[in-house]
């Protein structure tokens, strides 16, 4: 064979054996590398002792990493794209990182304090009929929170079917709910908050109300602590107590009385599902306009009654209304007027304090200040709107018909204050406490500043029939067997400046103030008037001053004040009361109208004693705190105080009464009137079986402009253009014109009648007592003598009818003893009564005269000379016929 012959291929990948005949190396092994796709060969060692080349050892294969990414396999763009593996298993690392990470911050979160302004309550306020009065105190927030249990089965219940169906399933979070309204909003529906009730509730008790993502992430875990820890009712009485309804009514309770005027109990279904639709934005449900006002009305009308429709549909979808009952309502029950529930304004700002003061300062109560202005009360008071509104309009006609303060100076500053109280009760139905709380913050009904004058005088009567006058042989301060209990018929003398006497009857001296010296009092009476000596009885009804400073210093002024207090006064309004202040009779105290009131109140009841309150009962959270309960005292005998009663009747239905004027009412009054030194103040006291009313006015400045310092009372002389201002005037007018609305659908009540009481008196001061005539019986019988039957009634008729004389002579009186002795004066005759009347007819012919005072006083001065004589059942003699009044026309002190 050619040794050119061709040589046979060696093997692909392979070298070929060696000549000497040895096994040929295994071939190479071929390993990726770097992601090239090329094949590469290693290097074997070449066989020992041989003469060929070395080949390079193979390397290594590279460690397959975790996370292969970027994909080392792939070049390019598919490099950076992960493999459906890695996809899903970030996605499983994720959750589950998600699920550990919401695990620990669950076991972590605790359910937080309520925020302040979640708890934060305001005290509503309510008339004695239980329709709200105004909405006030406490914090920011008019809000009231009740129980579960109060909260109406049908509000719930429509709550659930319009907001979360699931509520009583769920775990406090809905996140089909969430995806639902995330899509439905996608496609333009309507704006849905996916938010459970729960979700809710924490959001308004918990967080505020940011739209942040860190918030709402919080209000979910916070949410799913509450619905496992907190039962379901609680969690819905947190809601609908802490929603918002609108009208700034937060939570249902104020809702329920913003829109409809009615606890939250007294719902009704119908009613319910309205304000159902207030949560989804009180704004556009709002009947009223909500914050647009009036031009938004109609419009909010519309909406808030195609939602009532759905929310009762609902109700039947999900089962919690039956369709029967659903068919009974088809009226939108449309909510009430908008009405300002915070306005202080007018009368409702003093009404307010008086609740808040009655229930602060009663230790049986056990709410203070502090827990006060908290709020959450719920304060049912005493006060009947319509007589609060009766007195403030009978007051502001007064003052419209006779004030004119920018033309006349003399009626700036006139101030009036009232009150009413129920008889036998205490409760105080209406005040007047000055024209607008929100200008004149100081109560009038309340105020103890000005002085009462003569409407003091029947504590005066009362203690000289209940505790009587001292035996001037003892010691000052007596025991009551040591005193002599009297009649309203007792005699006392009427003088004008009268020296006063102490109860021993020497004449009384006090210190004077500014010098130091010793001097007597002489008291004076209402533009000098005087009658000579009459009884107790007569001296009420004209107002005299002299007969009851004497009375009062007879029986002791410590004791008239124990008197005046126990039929309602306070004693700190009282002053000093002893025998160094012989003026304490004439009213120098200064209890305000609500006091006074109330203490006439006790005679009208008999002498039954009642407290005036302002708070029939109060409720926080839905929980009694206080209630009323009547609590009367007797502190005088009926027989007292019905003698009292009668003798204010006279005041009224007596020609020359002080309180005449209000014989208009028509029924049965018993009243007083009173006027204080240089005119500062003017008073009418009065009262019916059913309502006790007391008016005050005076002048005194409040301005801001001046300062306190030189605040004082100011005369009344040319108030009104009168030439002064007494209580039969101006405060008579405002009485009669409150008490003519407020007790006109009251039955017409006679006083009860009263029994004789005490002895007739005769007081310090007056005139000894003149002995009745010598009778002379005749020892022999005489025939009688044929009188002719006319001349007897011609004798009778001059005698019943004597002439009166235009020019009466004031020095003419009749001589004591003499029964038909006549006055040629203008008053009627003095003497023409003798046997049936005070001494010589005291009170006959006294009502005046056709020349006015001459004529009274001279008719007066002519019976009181004229001989002594018993008395009727009232006191009074047959009075003669009457003229002009006298000096006590027009009310007195």
């Amino acid at each position: 064979m050619s040794e050119h012959r061709r040589k046979p291929p060696q093997s692909r990948g392979r070298r070929a054996a060696a000549p000497s005949g040895r096994r040929a190396a295994p071939p190479p092994q071929r390993e990726e590398s770097g992601g090239s796709g090329h094949r590469r060969a290693t290097a074997s060692s070449a066989a020992e002792g041989t003469g060929r080349r070395s080949r390079r050892r193979p390397e290594p294969p590279p460690k397959k990493r975790f996370i292969d990414y970027p994909r080392a396999q792939h070049t390019g763009a598919r490099r950076w794209l992960p493999s459906w593996k890695q996809i899903l298993g970030s996605a499983i690392l994720f959750m589950g990182l998600l699920v550990g990470l919401i695990g620990i911050a669950y076991a972590m979160v605790d359910i937080p304090d309520p925020n302040k302004a979640a708890q934060s309550q305001k005290n509503v306020y309510y008339w004695a009929d239980g329709s709200e009065m105004v909405v006030a105190g406490g914090g920011e927030y008019n809000r009231q929170i009740i129980p579960f249990n109060e909260i109406p089965t049908d509000m719930v219940d429509s709550v659930v079917a319009a907001e979360n169906a699931t509520f009583w399933e769920d775990p406090g979070v809905d996140l089909k709910g969430i995806a639902r309204a995330v899509v439905n909003m996608a496609q333009g529906g309507d704006t849905q908050s996916g938010s459970t009730i729960t979700q809710q509730y924490v959001k308004n008790m918990y967080l505020d109300q940011s739209q942040t993502l860190s918030r709402k992430f919080k209000e979910l875990l916070i949410s799913v602590k509450v619905a496992s820890d907190v039962p379901k009712e609680e969690i819905m009485a947190g809601y609908l107590n802490t929603a918002y309804f609108g009208r700034g009514a937060y939570g249902i309770q104020a809702a329920a009385r913003a829109y409809y005027d009615k606890d939250a109990k007294d719902l009704d279904a119908n009613e319910c599902a309205y304000l159902t639709t207030l949560l989804k934005g009180a704004d556009l449900y709002d009947t009223s306009g909500g914050t647009g006002g009036a031009e938004r009305a109609a419009a909010n009308t519309e909406r808030a009654t195609n939602q009532w429709v759905t929310v009762l549909d609902r109700r039947v979808a999900v089962g919690s209304m039956k369709p029967e009952e659903r068919a009974e309502y088809t009226e939108f029950p449309m909510p009430q007027d908008l009405a300002p529930s915070t306005d202080l304004a007018g009368q409702i700002g003093y009404l307010k304090e008086l609740a808040d003061s009655y229930l602060i300062n009663n230790d049986d109560i056990d709410v203070d200040a502090d827990k006060l202005a908290s709020g959450g009360y719920s304060i049912h008071t005493t006060f009947d709107q319509d007589m609060v509104n009766q007195m403030e309009t009978a007051v502001q006609q007064v003052i419209d018909d006779n004030l004119d303060p920018e033309n006349r100076e003399q009626d700036e500053h006139v101030q009036f204050g009232g009150a009413a109280v129920v008889p036998g009760d205490g409760a105080v139905v209406a005040i007047y406490g000055g024209h607008n709380y929100l200008e004149h913050f100081l109560n009038n009904a309340n105020n103890a500043g000005a002085q009462v004058g003569s409407t003091f005088k029947p504590f005066v009567l009362a203690a000289a029939m209940r505790d009587g006058v001292r035996d001037p042989e003892k010691p000052a301060d007596q025991p009551d067997k040591d005193r002599t209990p009297i009649s309203p018929e007792s005699i006392y003398s009427s003088e004008d400046q009268m020296q006063i006497l102490d109860y021993t009857g020497e004449v009384w001296y006090g210190e004077n103030p500014e010098t130091g010296e010793l001097e007597d009092w002489k008291q004076a009476n209402f533009e000098g008037g005087e009658e000579g000596d009459i009884t107790i009885r007569r001296a009420m009804e004209i107002s005299s001053n002299s007969p009851f400073v004497q009375l009062g210093m007879d029986v002791g002024p410590a004791t008239v004040a124990q008197a005046a207090e126990d039929a309602g006064l306070l004693p700190s309004s009282l002053g000093p009361a002893d025998d160094s202040v012989p003026s304490f009779a004439l009213g120098v105290s200064t209890p305000g109208p609500i006091r006074m009131a109330t203490a006439y109140a006790t005679f009208a009841a008999s002498g039954e004693q009642a407290d005036p309150y302002f708070v029939t009962h109060a409720e926080l959270e839905g929980v009694t705190v206080y209630e009323h309960e009547n609590k009367t005292e007797r502190h005088f005998e009926a027989n007292v105080a019905d003698n009292v009663t009668d003798v204010l009747v006279n005041v009224v239905t007596g020609e020359q009464g002080s309180g005449r004027k209000v014989q208009a009412l028509g029924r049965p009054v018993a009243a007083k009137t009173g006027t204080t030194d240089n005119n500062a103040s003017a008073w009418f006291v009065g009262y019916t079986k059913q309502l006790s009313t007391a008016i005050g006015m005076w002048r005194f400045p409040d301005s801001e402009d001046i300062a306190p310092e030189d605040r004082r009372f100011m005369s009344m002389f040319g108030t009104a253009g009168m030439e002064k201002i007494t209580g039969g005037s101006l405060p008579a007018d405002a009485w009669l014109g409150f008490m003519k609305e407020a007790t006109k659908d009251d039955p017409i009540e006679d006083f009860p009648k009263p029994g004789k009481i005490g002895e007739v008196h005769r007081g310090n001061g007056t005139e000894p007592e003149q002995p009745d005539p010598p009778v002379v019986e005749d020892t022999e019988e005489t025939e009688e003598a044929d009188v002719d039957e006319e001349q007897e009634e011609e004798r009778d008729e001059e005698t019943e009818t004597p002439p009166a004389d235009p020019d009466p002579d004031p020095t003419d009186s009749c001589q004591p003893g003499d029964p038909t002795c006549s006055n040629d004066s203008s008053g009627s005759q003095g003497g023409d009564n003798a046997g049936s009347g005070l001494p010589g007819g005291a009170n006959a012919g006294n009502e005046g005269a056709s020349n006015g005072d001459e004529g009274a006083d001279s008719g007066a001065d002519a019976g009181a000379d004229a001989g002594s004589g018993d008395t009727d059942s009232a006191g009074n003699a047959n009075n003669g016929d009457s003229g002009s009044p006298g000096w006590w026309s027009g009310g007195t002190g």
